[in-house]
């Protein structure tokens, strides 16, 4: 099953896209769509399941969702974006749900702009907002078969290992 919105245009015409899906993202597919002939750099951030955290060894994650207020949250970091780093053409968020193994990727960003800073600092901006603001909670099952939920804002903690 995949939830996604309809493109979101910005006030000069270009196209943000946001989706939540439970099938798995795909790099080429998001640099494609935050590619465009005004860029001179696109930036894609990829979030994969590592397999520990904290030096405990992770055997799978779980994500869930509340779906409609996850994507106004995406709609909310792009036109943020617009308003810090004008020039921006692009704007690409796409966040997995379910059952994620070791490996797998569990969100993609990518900001296609005319120059590489402001296209790093707008991508790791909206990264950074996504995990502190979008009601997106993981689920860490552990090797000894206990398991914890990291929810929303657990980035802001200090050492937190998000």
């Amino acid at each position: 099953m995949t939830f996604s919105v309809t493109p979101v245009s910005s006030t000069t015409g270009e196209r943000d896209r946001f989706r939540i899906s439970f099938a798995p993202l795909s790099l080429d597919e998001v640099y494609n769509l935050a590619n465009d002939p005004a860029n001179g750099a696109i930036v894609v951030m990829s979030g994969t399941v590592r397999q520990q955290t904290d030096g405990k060894p992770v055997l799978y994650l779980e994500y869930q969702v509340y779906e409609p207020m996850a994507l106004a949250i995406f709609r909310q970091i792009a036109a943020e974006i617009r308003q810090r780093w004008m020039d921006t053409n692009r704007v690409i968020i796409h966040h997995r749900i379910g059952k994620l193994e070791i490996g797998e990727i569990s969100v993609l960003v990518a900001v296609g702009c005319p120059h590489r800073a402001e296209a790093f600092e707008a991508c790791r901006y909206a990264i950074d907002t996504l995990k502190h603001n979008a009601p997106i909670w993981k689920k860490e099952y552990w090797a000894d078969g206990s398991s914890t939920w990291v929810s929303i804002g657990a980035c802001e903690q200090t050492n937190a290992n998000c």
